[in-house]
């Protein structure tokens, strides 16, 4: 399966489960202050566990810092 996460490629040889594991995967904890569009649509975060991903998606992650 190939995904654009963050506008680059990554190739899995098994799909992720859900929207959910792909994240634990690529940014570990999941918090507060991170969004998530997949094909350009926002996924609310109570979305993830169920949302599931297909070949060549496009993926969006954005997390929140702090500073100024």
């Amino acid at each position: 399966m190939e995904l654009t996460i963050n506008q680059q490629s990554r190739y899995f040889e098994k799909a992720p489960e859900s929207l959910a594991a792909l994240l634990a995967s690529e940014i570990g904890v999941l918090r507060k202050g991170t969004a998530v569009a997949v094909n350009n649509k926002v996924i609310p975060a109570v979305e993830w566990a169920e949302t599931t991903l297909s070949d060549r998606d496009h993926i969006l992650i954005i997390t929140a810092t702090q500073g100024g």
